[in-house]
């Protein structure tokens, strides 16, 4: 009889292990992506991929992490809210991953956030920098990158260093825009300014006609853009056939690469807001260490996008590692936060029980000849 009571015992320990473990074999640790692969926002989640790609390479050829291997698995959610959340439910209730990595975009993340807090998968690193995604305080969201409120603050205390006053706003209207019209309007208050016009552009779309008759006719000064690289080139190559001679500045999710790609010669002279460490020369050990390994992966691009991917999957490696030999979700959460200040060769990151953002690092940089950027 006493037998038997060990037999039941050991089954349901084992049962509950099994059921922690979710996404962790013995040789693999299964890691989920959602993000746009496909769309007009699709090159911000391809980049994204595939700088977390080349780090989890990197590992895997070292060893794994405790033995285990890491796999990427993804799902498309084309940068829409009701295929996001869609899409979360897939990778945990399918593919049965253990953790979640490298989201990209707000209106998405504000879909897909309480499906995994639901059930208690956390997320590590998410495309955005939008604050309705950092407050209130979730437990499971580990942010990698600075807020909007950052980068916003960075772009308005340039401009108005240099004079400049009459500042536009050209935002996508949905949360993210939302988010980068609070953070411009909240950096222009605090200088006793308030944005000269504003105007909107839906997602996903590039009919970019009324916000131009609305912003041109003011005649500002700049126009900061809060919007995906396809509606942000339209309106810069529109306004400029237009004549507009004023600056154009951009927050980091447009995608600089991407940006830059569809402006082509229109596009010197426009000024994006970084979150991540320049990664076109090894000026720095983490761009030396980006290059390296993309390179062994079979990439030869280098781009932000990439680079932020590349961070985010450090973060995510550093987090398992500390998480032990058995890790569980609630493990990985701890583990995360047990990092104070892990700098990372010129990006510094750090956690605690109270706040995950992780990171506040902004820079500008400007699109030079050739499309080429210079800081």
């Amino acid at each position: 009889m006493f037998c038997q009571r060990l037999v039941v015992v050991a089954a349901l320990v084992a049962s509950t292990w099994a059921a922690a473990q979710e996404g962790v074999g013995d040789k693999q640790v299964l890691v989920g992506q959602f993000a746009a692969f496909s769309g007009p926002a699709a090159q911000l989640g391809q980049r994204m991929q595939v700088g977390i790609a080349a780090y989890f390479a990197a590992v895997n050829a070292q060893g794994g992490v405790h033995g285990r291997q890491l796999k990427l698995v993804t799902r498309d959610d084309g940068y829409e809210p009701v295929k996001a959340a869609a899409a979360v439910k897939a990778l945990i209730n399918e593919d049965k991953v253990f953790a979640l990595i490298g989201s990209v975009g707000t209106p998405t993340g504000l879909a897909a956030v309480p499906v995994l807090t639901e059930a208690i998968v956390p997320l590590v690193g998410m495309f955005t920098g939008a604050q309705a995604l950092r407050e209130p305080f979730n437990r499971q969201v580990f942010h990698v990158r600075a807020s909007y409120y950052d980068e916003t603050e960075r772009m308005v205390q340039h401009l108005t260093s240099m004079g400049v006053k009459k500042i536009a706003v050209f935002y996508q209207n949905d949360a993210y825009g939302q988010a980068g019209l609070e953070g411009v309007t909240r950096a222009l208050v605090k200088r006793q300014l308030k944005p000269t016009v504003t105007s909107t552009v839906e997602r996903n779309s590039v009919d970019v006609t009324k916000a131009l008759d609305d912003i041109l006719k003011v005649e500002p000064e700049a126009v900061v853009q809060i919007s995906a690289y396809k509606s942000c080139a339209a309106f810069i190559k529109q306004a400029r056939a237009k004549g507009y001679g004023g600056q154009f500045f951009n927050v980091s999710f447009v995608g600089s690469k991407a940006l830059a790609d569809e402006l082509g010669s229109v596009g010197q002279g426009v000024v994006i807001s970084q979150v991540v460490p320049f990664p076109y020369t090894p000026s720095s050990a983490i761009a030396r260490e980006y290059q390296q390994h993309m390179t062994e992966s079979g990439q030869k691009d280098f781009d932000f996008s990439s680079m932020e991917g590349y961070l985010t999957a450090r973060v995510f490696v550093e987090g398992l590692r500390r998480a032990g030999k058995t890790p569980t979700r609630e493990a990985l959460i701890s583990a995360l936060e047990s990092i104070k200040s892990l700098n990372l060769g010129g990006f510094t990151i750090g956690y605690s029980s109270q706040n995950h953002q992780g990171s506040s690092y902004t820079d500008l940089t400007i699109i030079g000849r050739d499309g080429k950027f210079v800081r």
